[in-house]
């Protein structure tokens, strides 16, 4: 298995976090450290790319919701960018897509984030 990496860009508004690899247990902390370091006060709102994640299990799902509701607590919001099949499939079967928004693309999620009301979770 391929190591997770990730990356972002501070846009203004909006910071694009690029995930590669897959997201699961075995890197969850590395995740919520990485969460931890980039998110900037005041809330803003987040777009994961995930173009590049073929696998999610529920460890990387939980850090992904666990965000998204820490962002809207503090009026922020999380879109979610570019979800592959595998990870499309657990979104589905857990409700997510009913709480968080996913878009096609980066830009399309960048665009909807800027211009979006915040929605509860």
């Amino acid at each position: 298995m391929p190591p997770l990496t990730l990356a972002h860009q501070h846009l203004p508004g909006v910071t694009v976090l690029a995930v590669t690899g897959e997201m699961d247990a075995t890197n969850r902390a590395q995740l919520e450290g990485y969460l931890r370091d980039v998110r900037r006060e005041p809330p803003q709102r987040l777009v994961f790319d995930l173009s590049q994640v073929p696998f999610m299990d529920s460890s990387g799902l939980h850090v992904l919701l666990t965000c998204t509701t820490d962002c809207l607590k503090k009026g922020g919001a999380v879109h979610l960018a570019a979800v592959q099949p595998l990870p499309a499939r657990l979104f589905e079967i857990t409700g997510v897509l009913s709480h968080v928004p996913v878009h096609g693309t980066v830009e399309d999620a960048v665009t909807a984030a800027l211009t979006s009301s915040e929605r509860s979770i």
